[in-house]
């Protein structure tokens, strides 16, 4: 069931008007959420509806028997347990096939032929952020952040349908303290709730919906057939409609659970005007971005180790998260790319760090010892790239070139598009055109609008009459319809 359709907009009305009657009753609302949220998701395959409550039953008997467990050992062990079997449960579903295919194929290249079984897996939807959703409960739970919830929270927090095929990834700390108390439906910000979802639909009905159809696909497809002018605005224009596809998606969650009563944290914040690799992952996914932090880089030592380690910790983390991206090399490449840029950002930093403590040793006084003592050292700017249009520029330039590895299927067909680039300068091609230009403008160009501005366009929604607010969103709708693509196209993250 998909966000911008009839089907969705029944489906969340009755739900709305359930929610709110059942509310004062939480021993009726939870089922009735729970319920509703479940058909949500086995609207798409009925099948892994069980999939949901076997994750929620075993997590949930993980977390109760860590939060009882007294040895350290028995307690390090449940946890081990329950990480491997979440895993596990993930790289069945999803890194099976590319298993035995990087086997068949690293055999082959030793002349062995190895007769490994390919089944034909589907992949259940949203597996990846179920995936780190249960994980932080169970951790938190064994960190001492949390205690284990009742059964029947712990379900609704694990199938709850707003996020629960892309995100955000929300984490049990986040959700399930909002189930223990009611939520008066007076006090919901219905402003930022519409024009969350507005925004996230006209994002991707009007901005990239048109970009896949209109330059995108094609480019990816048969690169052979565009010119370079085109392959350069369809590298650029797959930038933006990556961009524009999931934080709309991000959007209308947020937008939808707001008008459940319940907060989602924000997903991204202007990520294409990021002044270094840095900066831009505080930006984007920035509940993955987080996660992979906290559960992690952290873990596996963080900063806290040494340059060499946190150069490392780094690109294992970066892999990983490109790997929880999909089951492919490109995947791996493109978190390697990411992992390498930072890698050179933090190198930047140290060195700069490393030359300002030679000088204050050279023009310290002798009898004044500077060992060990940062709060002596000059102010340094922590942007490895400074500040300005340039630094801005040239991230913006790297990310948009690591997403040909993430939208290419293999790395023959990344290198085809890129080659493309320097095959055909001689024409500009028909799929330029005015309108396709704005849109990419426009898709970049949201992202500088100052974020006070959206908050007084939302403060002066909110004063409006009632009836004039349906009427502005009833005309805002109609306009989404009319411009819009005849039939709404899935979600990009829905793959992963």
């Amino acid at each position: 069931m998909l966000f911008p359709t009839f089907t969705f907009a029944v489906f969340f009305l009755l739900v709305f008007i359930g929610n709110w009657l059942l509310m004062p009753r939480p021993r009726l609302w939870k089922p009735f959420i729970l319920l509703a949220s479940l058909v949500f998701y086995g609207w798409w395959e009925w099948r892994f509806v069980l999939l949901l409550a076997l994750s929620a039953v075993a997590n949930q008997l993980f977390a109760t028997a860590l939060e009882k467990a007294a040895g350290a050992a028995t307690r390090k062990w449940l946890l081990v347990a329950a990480v491997a079997v979440n895993l596990g449960v993930l790289g069945w579903f999803k890194y099976y096939g590319f298993f035995v295919t990087s086997v068949v194929n690293f055999l082959g290249v030793f002349h062995l032929n190895a007769d490994l079984p390919l089944l034909r897996i589907v992949l259940p939807v949203g597996i990846s952020f179920l995936t780190f959703r249960v994980l932080s409960y169970v951790v938190d739970v064994y960190r001492g952040k949390l205690h284990a919830s009742s059964m029947l929270d712990f379900a609704v927090y694990v199938a709850f349908f707003p996020y629960i095929m892309a995100g955000p990834i929300a984490r049990a700390s986040e959700f399930l303290p909002q189930l223990a108390g009611p939520r008066d439906p007076r006090r919901v910000d219905t402003s930022r709730a519409f024009f969350l979802i507005f925004a996230g639909l006209a994002k991707k009905m009007l901005l990239a919906d048109y970009l896949a159809t209109h330059i995108v696909n094609g480019v990816f497809t048969t690169p052979g057939q565009y010119t370079s002018l085109e392959t350069l605005l369809g590298i650029i224009g797959y930038a933006v409609q990556i961009y524009c596809d999931f934080s709309a998606y991000a959007d209308i969650a947020i937008g939808v659970s707001l008008l459940l009563g319940f907060e989602l944290p924000d997903n991204f914040n202007a990520p294409y005007t990021a002044l270094s690799v840095q900066d831009f992952w505080r930006r984007w996914h920035m509940t993955l971005s987080r996660w992979l932090r906290d559960y992690l880089y952290i873990p596996l030592g963080g900063n806290r180790k040494g340059q060499t380690r946190t150069y490392v910790n780094i690109m294992i983390t970066m892999v990983l998260g490109g790997l929880w991206h999909g089951a492919g090399w490109p995947f791996i490449f493109w978190g390697f790319l990411h992992g390498g840029a930072q890698v050179v950002e933090h190198r930047r930093l140290d060195i700069r760090k490393l030359r300002a403590r030679r000088r204050l040793r050279t023009t310290a006084p002798a009898s004044v010892s500077t060992e060990g003592a940062p709060s002596g050292l000059p102010e340094i700017d922590t942007r490895p790239w400074g500040g300005g249009a340039w630094p801005r520029l040239g991230v913006f330039a790297f990310v948009t070139f690591a997403w040909v590895f993430f939208r290419s299927a293999t790395f023959g067909a990344a290198l085809s598009v890129l080659a493309q680039l320097f095959r055909g300068w001689g024409s500009v091609g028909a799929a330029v055109t005015p309108v396709l230009l704005l849109v990419i403008a426009v898709g970049i160009g949201i992202q500088y609008v100052p974020r006070d501005v959206y908050e007084r366009v939302q403060a002066g929604f909110s004063v409006l009459n009632p009836l004039l607010q349906g009427v502005a969103l009833a005309v805002g709708f109609m306009l989404l319809d009319v411009l819009g693509p005849s039939g709404p196209a899935a979600f990009l993250y829905f793959r992963f």
